[in-house]
């Protein structure tokens, strides 16, 4: 009997983080007292601005009709001046392609340079959809993984020792999800450097550009190695800087034949994103940067809090991350002891019992490259991280 399911699609694992998110919901609907640091998304209100224009858009009628796949040509505009703004980057309206979200920026990036059997460098710990778009493209994920030593960042060394003849592309993420790392500009422009001197593309996700703490910059991978231009992809969107994970607008940017193949398969695909969405996007990449720069101010006072709270619990070890709004502690040391008669041996399972012990909802470093982690997003409250990680601390803490 030939399956049912194809097997490309049935090799796909599901989403770690909505399946740790969509249980702890599921239990607080049922009334339990749950805390959630699954969700990478801000617990922000949009913008009343960004709202209000995408109210006012209801009401017009070409709003209601299909627009051009490529993006409303007032919000491509308006991403070209932001580029500029806010990366020094000059860029064309013709290489910009709207998208339903991050997400499909990523799958579309993957699926419009990469063949059956071609390699992609993946440094680890990476976020969880990465392999699953590489593997939808026919593509190999190669994991770079770095340790907490390194602050999870990977060196160039690393990825030459990984290089093959079959090495086509490099994800590239900073600041990171899922550890909130950032890489120097020394070292951007190392791995840039690195990636055209060995005719590898970069596929340099930059969702998390705004969300820096300590003084700590992102370049942009083309403004600290121009040459790389014609062999990089940039892909952003309104979802982490706004609080818009809702709304589904994210972009591409890359070379005009790259978006050009990249919207003929989006025609087929999904065609135009949704036109009121796109207005409010374009309120929020041309408005000024006050409410985003509130919301940092609240993320980095929540990330001081967790980072210390965390390496206050017997086996955990938290890096200060420098970006995003994640913390991805060791937990290592917190491993093979018994926990009220349960001895975890992987993260995974200590999470499982975090969650079945204590109702603190976390996801183990097994979603995102190898065991012995955690990650918990701090876009949620002051009260619910002193609340939550306490929870943790007492119960390994107890007797």
């Amino acid at each position: 009997m030939k399956p049912r399911i194809s097997s490309r699609i049935a090799a796909i694992a599901e989403s770690a983080t909505l399946a740790v998110d969509g249980k702890a919901k599921a239990l607080k609907a049922a009334g339990r007292p749950v805390i959630g640091f699954g969700a990478g998304e801000p617990d922000f209100p949009t913008p009343d601005y960004i709202v209000d224009a995408a109210a006012a858009a209801t009401r017009v009628v070409a709003n209601h009709r299909y627009t051009p796949t490529p993006g409303l040509p007032e919000l491509r505009a308006a991403i070209v001046e932001k580029t500029k703004r806010d990366s020094n980057l000059d860029i064309t309206v013709d290489q910009v392609l709207i998208t339903n979200g991050g997400k499909q920026a990523v799958y579309q990036a993957f699926a419009t340079i990469i063949e059956d059997g071609d390699e992609v460098l993946l440094p680890s710990p990476y976020w969880t959809t990465y392999p699953e778009c590489i593997k939808l493209a026919g593509g190999i994920s190669v994991e770079v993984f770095a340790d907490e030593t390194q602050n999870y960042l990977v060196s160039v060394e690393q990825l030459e020792a990984a290089r093959t003849p079959k090495t086509k592309a490099i994800l590239f993420c900073s600041p990171s999800n899922p550890t909130g790392s950032v890489y120097s500009p020394e070292q951007v422009k190392a791995i840039g450097e690195w990636a055209l001197k060995n005719n590898i593309w970069v596929i340099s996700d930059e969702i998390y550009e705004h969300l820096l703490y300590d003084g700590a910059i992102a370049p942009s991978m083309p403004v600290v190695v121009p040459a790389i231009a014609d062999t990089c992809i940039i892909l952003n969107g309104v979802a982490k800087t706004y609080a818009m994970t809702g709304w589904r607008v994210g972009w591409m940017i890359g070379p005009k034949d790259v978006i050009k193949a990249a919207t003929n398969l989006q025609s087929h695909l999904t065609s135009n994103v949704s036109n009121v969405s796109q207005r409010a996007a374009l309120a929020a990449v041309s408005g000024d940067l006050s409410a985003v720069h509130a919301m940092g101010e609240a993320f980095n006072r929540r990330r001081k809090l967790i980072v210390d709270l965390l390496n206050e619990i017997p086996g955990f070890v938290c890096p200060t991350p420098q970006g995003a709004f994640y913390v991805y502690p060791s937990v290592k040391g917190a491993l093979g002891k018994a926990i009220r008669g349960k001895v975890p041996t992987t993260s995974a399972e200590l999470a499982t019992i975090l969650l079945d012990e204590v109702e603190v909802a976390a996801v183990p470093g097994e979603a995102f490259g190898p065991s012995g982690y955690l990650r918990f997003s701090y876009a949620t409250s002051d009260a619910d991280i002193v609340e939550g990680i306490g929870r943790i601390k007492a119960l390994l803490t107890e007797g």
